[in-house]
């Protein structure tokens, strides 16, 4: 099987990068191990909060300048502040055409509400997610009968505390009964299934109702638009008063809408996805074409120009952590320097941990290496890359979609396909 790129990994990255080479008319596989991070994540994305040093950015453009000169490493220091934002707007726009109604933009970050009642700045948030500042004076933010991955009570006293009136309130929903006899599938995701499901959107409507009086926006646990994405708006606009949803704990229903609106489009361009895979090793044939191996193709090669690692890091497996190094999984390749004494975490637990930065090193085209030399038709993109803390600096969405797009340009500058 022959393919102009291969990408190893199913997350954003991966994604956009297929999309954009799909876009480009060659032909891409992805193949991926299991779930997406982004099924964990707040179907948000960060571009950058905060320098190295812990410095909060105001103004995006000179932020990044003195970001790459605190932090040379940085992914964003291989391409520069001008392609960042160029990037920037380029995702914004591929992500509209993938069906993804989203607010925000580069130039203009926002403050997302978290499940905790905290505000994280954003670049990019979901339609129906609660931005500052909510509408209106006086909020309720309603929680589910028997449902543990959201509470209320936290939520309306943190925002209490901002000096936002705030009551909690609450749905029985008797028709997820079936779900509540058993604890551990009284989930979002499994509530979303049924929620979803038309026949019972007249008994939410009437219960968001009853609570509405009085209130200028609701705030619920999204839980749901799994598979039904137009549904919170549908809700929304029935409604007297606002109503936004707020990502629970994961598995995270925006971040899986998020992914199923991505997995859509990418497949609409013509890529394949190779769901429940895993690669095996990366080797180079006669003819310059590398030969990705996976576990369900056995002896069978899936053949590539270009191969695009997209594996993330120790969360997704994309880096191992030994007793005595890190190693990247595939290929071996060179990382970052770091700690080589096992010193990667802080004892405070809030702090920026070192092992967050550890990642593969690239040259400028987004090239790894391994023993020292570059590795000619590869690539590597979001957080399996070294030299920034996607928490702590607030880049992880960024760093995952500005490189995945710079990578995709370099397969397409130079114009080889099979």
């Amino acid at each position: 099987m022959k393919f102009d790129s291969v990408i190893i990994g199913g997350g954003l990255a991966g994604l956009l990068c297929g999309i954009k080479l799909g876009e480009a008319g060659l032909r891409c596989a992805m193949v991926s191990r299991g779930q997406s991070a982004l099924h964990f994540s707040s179907g948000s994305l960060d571009l950058l909060s905060h320098l190295a040093d812990g410095t909060p950015i105001g103004d995006i453009e000179s932020g990044l300048c003195e970001l790459i000169n605190q932090s040379p490493q940085h992914p964003y220091a291989h391409l520069g502040t001008a392609a960042v934002l160029d990037y920037a707007d380029h995702a914004e726009a591929l992500l509209a055409r993938a069906g993804l109604t989203l607010q925000g933009h580069w130039r203009y970050a926002h403050s997302r509400l978290t499940p905790l009642g905290k505000w994280r700045t954003a670049w990019l948030s979901q339609q129906d997610a609660p931005c500052a500042p909510l509408t209106g004076k006086r909020i309720c933010v309603v929680g589910i009968a028997g449902f543990l991955d959201f509470e209320p009570l936290m939520v309306a006293d943190q925002l209490k505390q901002q000096g936002i009136e705030a009551d909690t309130g609450e749905l029985a929903l008797p028709v997820l009964d079936v779900l509540r006899q058993n604890p551990s599938e009284f989930r979002s995701v499994n509530i979303a299934r049924m929620l979803d499901d038309a026949r019972y959107t007249p008994e939410l409507l009437k219960e968001l109702t009853a609570l509405a009086p009085g209130y200028d926006a609701l705030l619920l646990p999204a839980v749901v638009g799994l598979e039904q994405p137009d549904l919170p708006a549908q809700l929304q606009h029935a409604l007297p008063c606002a109503l936004n949803f707020i990502p629970t704990l994961p598995p995270s229903v925006p971040g899986m809408r998020m992914y199923n609106a991505l997995a859509r489009y990418f497949r609409q361009t013509g890529g394949i996805i190779m769901e429940g895979d895993a690669v095996t090793g990366v080797t180079r044939n006669e003819a310059g074409l590398r030969q990705v191996w996976t576990r369900n193709h056995g002896d069978i090669a899936l053949q590539a120009r270009h191969v695009v690692l997209a594996s993330g890091s120790f969360f997704s497996n994309g880096l191992v952590a030994e007793r005595q190094r890190v190693r990247e999984a595939i290929f071996d390749l060179d990382l970052l320097d770091y700690a080589n004494n096992g010193d990667w975490s802080h004892p405070d637990f809030f702090h920026s941990q070192p092992w967050q930065s550890i990642g593969v090193k690239t040259n400028a085209r987004l090239q790894p290496s391994r023993n020292g030399e570059p590795l000619d038709g590869v690539y590597a993109i979001g957080t399996v890359l070294g030299g920034f803390d996607p928490i702590t600096q607030g880049c992880g969405g960024g760093v995952c979609a500005i490189t995945a797009l710079h990578a995709a340009q370099q397969i397409i500058d130079t114009g080889s396909r099979l």
